[in-house]
């Protein structure tokens, strides 16, 4: 998410989604010779001469009048014309359906939200029952359309991703996995799923007229929720979704053989989303808190804690900690963060209003308790999912921060782009720490065009390149530099917005080679290609107007996931990276950024204007 997109204000209008959703443009496929400059000019920092110049020629060949690339281009052009969107289903598959890592640490985002301080249980069950109305509250502007539009940079994105994260969740599969959503049903799911002690259980949340039950409703039936669940020694049939994807295909199949279960998952799925109710976590200091509280929501501290007290596979779970830990995980496949945040920001300021409703004083039917039959075979699953998740927790190593020194207003009145000073910041720490330049992924959005999801931005360029190599050269002139490397950023991201970047332009053309069954082109083969899509840092903004932090895992072993929220006055940091790795550190990148925000500070303080 690129540019803070500001909702305008809208009246309702039947069918108003779908004719704003025609009105869009279609994604384009960027020229091949620009996508394959481009590409060359990616390389450039991060690839030895020598493998660049191989590299050059197969591009050369690639490009030949009447060649592989020219006959690829025209395949992709002529699917961008008979679809609504080239690239969309093929990103679903390849970015997410088809990878078979756990979806937790490795694909999922958690958001922590602001520290809550619950004195008791009752407080937690009433945030609890707040935030549920206040989701209620959003999906009845989804369900009415009355969803404000949202903009970037003055034109309208696409609205689809909101239709997508609520009643939907991932299902395993042996090779592949998929996506179901019930939103569209002839009778659309009226519940949400309730985990307490890694029970399950089905609330209705909807009146039988289809009004919404109120805040002191939602209160009741959680309180009753709690009551019966209180015994802590029930198997953690939740953790069978962390496992690695082929293996929990494997035991899905087998877990559902069983009618009882069957019906119990099939409930969970159906769910508008989850509320899990967490159980405290061991005490830390202040300035820990925040990074426990990042891998409370990425994976739920391990099988002894709460990660047993989800469902990973629902795309929407609130975690609401007795302890006052409070945030979400969502599964990735159906949408990316800004839909997530929109939510979570109207969520935060409806839990703001009093509650002025007097509740009726009907009596509620008790929330159904989901049952399982847990067979020996399925027992075993469950202790298989168990030790690879607290391998995980082990694993991931992770820094959450405040950067408190200045916000967005720093850079602004530099007339830079905030966005853009963090991520030529973060170049500077990495090279600081490594004496060279990696790849480096920011994720860009595509809602400008029907469908869009995401592109790369490639915030290493030939220009961060040379800033940050002549930053700590005591003999160079560094703001000309500064100032080139974050116009070079700020102009790659205006072109990937555009649907001009390189990456999925790539991806389209070997995607579309293997559908054509024709050999793969050499450029894909070339070691370039395996380097310049690994990853050491994948990076991405998500500005909220809460003061709130996402968090994901490295994409690659050897790397750091990086995501950031900048508000005016501080920035919110989440650092990860796997402890595995003997040259990676979360808090060291964590400190090394801050060092060099404050240096590129300094620098530009030291300079007089004129020579900008």
């Amino acid at each position: 998410m690129l540019l803070l997109v500001k909702p305008v204000s809208v009246t309702r209008i039947a069918g108003r989604y779908l004719a704003h959703q025609e009105g869009l443009p279609k994604l384009p496929v960027p020229p091949l010779q620009q996508t394959c400059e481009h590409y060359l000019a990616a390389l450039t920092p991060i690839m030895d001469p020598e493998e660049l110049n191989h590299t050059r020629k197969l591009l050369e060949e690639f490009q030949k009048p009447g060649g592989v690339g020219e006959r690829l281009q025209k395949g992709l052009e002529q699917r961008a014309k008979k679809m609504e969107n080239w690239l969309s289903d093929w990103w679903l598959q390849t970015a997410y359906l088809d990878y078979r890592m756990p979806v937790v640490v490795h694909s999922s985002p958690g958001v922590v939200l602001p520290r809550m301080e619950f004195s008791d249980r009752q407080g937690q069950m009433r945030y609890a029952a707040k935030l549920i109305a206040g989701v209620l509250d959003f999906k009845s502007m989804i369900d009415n359309e009355t969803l404000p539009v949202e903009y970037l940079g003055g034109k309208p994105l696409c609205m689809n991703q909101y239709y997508q994260v609520l009643s939907s969740c991932r299902i395993p599969g042996t090779k592949r996995d998929t996506v179901v959503n019930y939103t569209l049903d002839k009778r659309p799911p009226t519940h949400i799923t309730v985990v307490h002690n890694f029970q399950f259980f089905v609330l209705d949340v909807y009146n039988s007229d289809g009004t919404p039950l109120t805040v002191d409703q939602i209160y009741i039936q959680l309180e009753k929720i709690w009551n019966s669940s209180l015994q802590t020694n029930k198997e953690p049939i939740g953790i069978l979704t962390s496992n690695h994807r082929n293996s929990w295909g494997k035991a899905y199949n087998n877990l559902i053989k069983d009618k009882t279960n069957k019906e119990s998952v099939r409930a969970i799925q159906k769910s508008i989303f989850t509320v899990c109710l967490d159980a405290p976590m061991p005490r830390v200091s202040d300035d820990m808190y925040r990074t426990c509280a990042g891998v409370q929501m990425l994976h739920g501290g391990g099988s002894r804690w709460n990660s047993g007290n989800r469902w990973f596979d629902k795309t929407l779970q609130f975690i609401i900690g007795e302890d006052g830990t409070c945030g979400l995980i969502y599964e990735h496949a159906p949408a990316e963060g800004p839909p997530i945040v929109s939510l979570i920001d109207h969520v935060v300021e409806y839990m703001k209003k009093s509650e002025m409703v007097r509740t009726p004083m009907v009596p509620l039917r008790m929330p159904q308790k989901l049952r399982f039959h847990i067979t020996p075979e399925i027992k075993k699953d469950i202790e298989e999912a168990k030790q690879n998740m607290n391998i995980m927790v082990h694993d991931l190593d992770m820094k959450v921060s405040v950067f408190s020194h200045f916000g967005k207003d720093f850079p602004k009145s530099q007339k830079m782009s905030p966005d853009a000073f963090i991520q030529i910041s973060l170049q500077l720490a990495y090279y600081r720490i490594y004496k060279r330049c990696c790849p480096t992924y920011e994720s860009a959005s595509l809602r400008m065009f029907r469908l869009g999801r995401t592109d790369t931005i490639r915030s290493t360029s030939i220009d961060s390149d040379k800033f940050v190599k002549a930053m700590d050269d005591p003999n160079t002139e560094k703001v000309a530099l500064l100032d080139k490397a974050v116009k070079a950023h700020r102009a790659y991201t205006d072109m990937a917005i555009r649907g001009q970047a390189i990456d999925r332009h790539l991806l389209g053309l070997k995607l579309q080679a293997i559908e054509d069954l024709a050999a793969l082109p050499e450029i894909f083969m070339d070691t370039s290609y395996a380097v310049v899509l690994h990853f050491n840092l994948s990076t991405s903004q998500v500005p909220a107007k809460t003061n709130c932090v996402m968090c994901f895992g490295p994409v690659v072993p050897d790397g750091y996931g990086v995501c950031y929220n900048p508000m005016d006055t501080h920035i919110n940091f989440a650092v990860s990276a796997f402890d595995s790795c003997q040259d990676t550190n979360a808090a060291r990148l964590a400190q090394a950024l801050e060092d060099a925000l404050l240096d590129i500070k300094t620098l530009l303080e030291q300079t007089p204007k004129a020579k900008l």
